[in-house]
């Protein structure tokens, strides 16, 4: 039996999106899901209890920030990343891949590899599939990211191509270093840019390794969102119907629902943690900047219509208060409000897919977010 699997359960009639089922060694978890991003074996500012509590599945762990602190070798000492940060969910840890390219300005790209400099402390380091791969069979996750080259956005065809053969060719040697496959699974990255004929050229080689899952990369690093939806659309059909399919770094609300509508199953991104630490919350009608002044005295609930623990308990204008003081339990609260409100949009995604009706579901949605108006404010 393979690490991980996946199990289509309903095909909505309305859109063709997927209601699946992940199977992992660590549970079984509906798709299409957001996963909530903790990069350095923690959801920032959230606790285990407080995932679980919000309906959080998988989460993810980043290979590169792990290996900078404490070190792979601590966290396989005190049991993998699940017991280190008592986590008994599924996990999955990203390649490193990104954090090389974006976190780095001196970088040197070779076939073996990639030269680059710690963003901690400027050391010289160099990370290849093969370490990527020993890197994250230490952190003992359940899903593993073969390491690949994430390109920038806009780049010339040229350099697309050379950039997608070379994450191929990574992608075996990852197989090849893979010492754990009975109890991880380890999905490969299917890159290409905006380019269909590259994008078909990378996802041939990259199924035919036969992989357990697959991501879609090199998105969400600065398309508009149209370019994004449109490599999508030619792009997710080239991979198996029988596997699941994740794209990479997306987490705005508008595009969880348009990748599921395009046949996406996993979604990941720091983007409601990182707004919640400056005061901004998704809410069902639209961005909210809660510390602006105009919340001072305002007594209700950052959305009316959320039943979680923060709007439960807590008010706008006392939220405002916490944040202007920089009190972390601002922030907190702020975090798993947008967490949850993720969390539940993906389940009123699924909901929509079992009952034929995610096109109708996307309608309303965007209408009431406000994402159909000329001066929408996105993220």
């Amino acid at each position: 039996m393979p690490a991980i699997r996946y199990e289509l359960i309903k095909t909505c009639k309305q859109t063709g999106a997927r209601l699946g089922i992940i199977h992992t060694p660590r549970g079984s978890y509906e798709t299409p899901m957001f996963m909530p991003v903790g990069t350095l074996a923690t959801v920032k500012t959230m606790s285990p209890e407080e995932l679980k509590e919000m309906g959080a599945g998988i989460i993810l762990g980043n290979t590169y920030h792990l290996w900078l602190r404490p070190g792979h070798d601590i966290v396989e000492e005190a049991g993998g990343l699940h017991r280190f940060m008592n986590w008994d969910r599924a996990i999955l840890t990203d390649s490193g891949g990104f954090q090389v390219f974006s976190l780095s300005e001196f970088r040197k790209i070779e076939e073996e590899g990639v030269h680059f400099r710690n963003h901690l402390n400027g050391d010289r380091l160099f990370l290849s599939p093969e370490k990527s791969v020993e890197i994250q069979n230490a952190l003992g996750s359940d899903i593993m990211m073969a390491f690949d080259e994430c390109a920038p956005y806009p780049a010339s065809y040229d350099y697309i191509k050379k950039s997608a053969e070379r994450t191929s060719r990574w992608a075996e040697r990852c197989l090849n270093a893979h010492k754990r496959p009975e109890d991880q699974g380890l999905f490969g990255i299917v890159q290409g840019g905006e380019y269909e004929d590259l994008r078909k050229m990378s996802a041939g080689d990259i199924v035919s390794l036969d992989f357990p899952g697959y991501a879609i990369g090199g998105l969400s690093v600065g398309e508009p969102k149209d370019v994004m939806n449109r490599v999508l659309e030619f792009t997710t059909p080239l991979l198996p119907a029988d596997k699941p399919r994740y794209l990479m770094g997306v987490g705005s609300p508008d595009s969880l629902v348009d990748g599921a509508i395009r046949g996406i199953d996993m979604f990941d991104c720091v983007l409601p943690t990182r707004i919640a630490r400056n005061g901004t919350v998704m809410t069902s009608t639209g961005r909210l900047v809660v510390k602006n002044a105009v919340y001072a005295r305002d007594f209700g609930p950052l959305d009316p219509d959320c039943g979680c623990y923060t709007c439960k308990n807590y008010s706008r204008a006392y939220i405002r208060h916490l944040i202007k003081c920089n009190e972390t339990f601002g922030i907190r609260l702020t975090t798993y409000h947008n967490l949850y409100f993720l969390l539940k949009l993906m389940k009123q995604v699924r909901d929509a897919i079992q009952e034929n009706r995610l096109g109708d579901f996307k309608e309303e949605f965007f209408e009431r977010y406000g994402f159909n108006r000329p001066d929408a404010k996105n993220f």
